[in-house]
């Protein structure tokens, strides 16, 4: 699908004019400051971004306001590249309008000033929330107006960091070839599913693969039309795959929710506030694990408005308290027991959510055995364990993995995970709309940081070779020796001699 962006209007190019005044004001992009590695060449990328989606955009952006050359590499084609018009079902943004989202502090940049530059400030004013298709064309003209450099059609075969300071080699292949080059630093932005995949329950190992699907696939929803279509989970996925099949005709849909009482407070929007964006990370282990596991406990409950775009269907039921406790296979007919009986079905829709594992992806074969998890960075009570957290990466501070042993993987912290099992470590900076920016602007600090450390002889040199002058040295005049008082004590020079032609301009 070719990009697609907003027809232009007056309003649009007044506000790019804006964008382009206010970077100017700030000198941004800051001129490119890392110094190439030995055997690079000087126009070589310093940071490569595993995906261009709002976190890859978001970061390259960071990256290159701060002066440093990053390149996103993302398999799908421009104009379509994370769930937005691709997997995402719902029919708007969960988040509110007025999140800033990835505008990094510009407010030329902003979701709301690209809206109203095209629809008006009183159609602003009347938006309830972000329609999703319109999400995706904001972040298109995100990419052009920031000059983030992007590779579509370019799919990573293998993140491979290399001994000392050689960098880290990507192998990459598009329809044409498949080659490798090296970068010093790897970005990770690849979704929600980016170190692991979907959570898939036990029971449908015994089903026909196309007697099922998760909310993450990619699947004709047309072909639901006329059928008895059965959703796992209660969660705001669950919700829009349910009023995606019933949109699409489906002769019922039933949701298998386990919990027997829906939560009904996000108690996640209880966090979002700058203390805990920005405190979040320096926060003892005890009381991350506590607060995370607390917010998995508890669960977030799904949008009002998704939930009644469900209900409103009559032929829409909420099943709670309803796990499945087998399953199986009749024909083409899916069967499912829970404790309020069973269930039929032409399609199992599974809104199961993501897990954090990092063998299951083919592109870190090489690192996820060298990856230290939080599993192995904190113990928690007994009672309180929880798999999905247990299984994230312990991070560093500018969101580098870090080794199991020292030593095992060698370059493992060149590589970067700026996505959401980094939730951890950093908080929600990394996968979601509230603090985007505020992730995207660590990870630049940081980056910032470790490129400067890792050639610091060069930059030294570099300093130490600088030569354009400040002062040309004919700005003053030197003063003759004082001549001795007769006192003897040395007379004050109160100044240059009048008599004396000036220099001063």
């Amino acid at each position: 699908m070719p990009e697609s962006f907003p027809p232009p209007t007056a309003g649009l190019d007044a506000l790019e004019a804006r964008l382009a005044q206010d970077l100017a004001w700030l000198e941004l992009p800051a001129r490119p400051w890392v110094l190439p590695a030995p055997g690079q060449p000087a126009t070589a990328f310093d940071v490569a971004i595993v995906g261009a989606g709002m976190a890859g955009l978001t970061a390259a952006a960071a990256l290159r306001f701060a002066g440093m050359r990053a390149v996103c590499f993302d398999r799908a084609s421009a104009g379509v590249e994370g769930p937005w018009v691709t997997t995402a079902r719902m029919e708007t943004l969960r988040s509110p309008k007025h999140l800033t989202g990835p505008a990094l502090g510009l407010p030329a940049l902003t979701f709301r000033a690209w809206y109203e530059a095209i629809h008006g400030e009183v159609a602003w004013r009347a938006l309830d929330k972000i329609p999703r298709p319109m999400w995706m064309d904001y972040l298109r003209w995100f990419r052009r107006v920031t000059g983030v450099e992007v590779r579509n059609g370019h799919e990573v075969l293998m993140v491979r960091p290399l001994p000392g300071d050689a960098g880290v080699e990507l192998e990459l292949r598009t329809p044409e070839r498949i080659w490798c080059e090296r970068f010093p630093r790897v970005v990770l932005a690849s979704g929600r599913d980016g170190l692991g995949g979907s959570a898939v329950p036990d029971f449908v190992a015994g089903l026909d693969r196309s007697c099922w699907a998760h909310s993450a696939d990619a699947f004709d929803e047309s072909a639901l039309a006329g059928r008895r279509v059965v959703v796992i989970g209660g969660s705001a996925s669950a919700m829009d795959c349910a009023a995606t099949a019933l949109e699409a005709g489906a002769a019922g849909v039933d949701l298998l929710i386990r919990r027997r009482v829906m939560p009904l407070v996000n108690k996640t929007k209880g966090a979002g506030y700058p203390g805990m964006v920005h405190g979040y990370v320096d926060l003892p282990d005890a009381d991350k694990w506590r607060l995370r596991r607390y917010f998995n406990r508890v669960q977030v409950p799904p949008p009002r408005g998704s939930t009644l775009r469900v209900s409103r269907h009559p032929h829409a039921r909420f099943h709670l308290g309803a796990p499945v406790l087998a399953a199986g296979q009749r024909g083409k007919v899916v069967w499912l027991d829970t404790p309020l009986g069973r269930f039929e079905a032409d399609i199992v829709l599974l809104a199961t959510g993501f897990r954090s594992d990092l063998p299951a992806r083919p592109e870190l074969a090489a690192i996820a055995p060298a990856i230290r998890l939080w599993s192995e960075r904190y113990q928690g009570p007994a009672d309180d364990a929880d798999e999905e957290l247990a299984g994230m990466p312990d991070l560093g501070p500018a969101f580098e993995f870090l080794e199991r042993s020292p030593g095992v993987c060698p370059g493992l912290s060149r590589v970067h995970c700026f996505c959401y099992p980094a939730l951890m470590s950093h908080g929600a900076l990394a996968g979601d709309i509230p603090a985007i920016s505020e992730g995207a602007q660590r990870l630049a600090r940081g980056l910032a940081s470790l490129l400067l450390r890792d050639a610091f002889e060069a930059h030294f040199a570099a300093v130490q070779a600088y030569d354009d002058p400040e002062l040309l040295g004919d700005e003053w005049r030197a003063a003759q020796p004082p001549s001795a008082s007769s006192e003897g004590m040395p007379a004050m020079n109160t100044g240059p001699d009048p008599s004396a032609p000036s220099s001063a301009t």
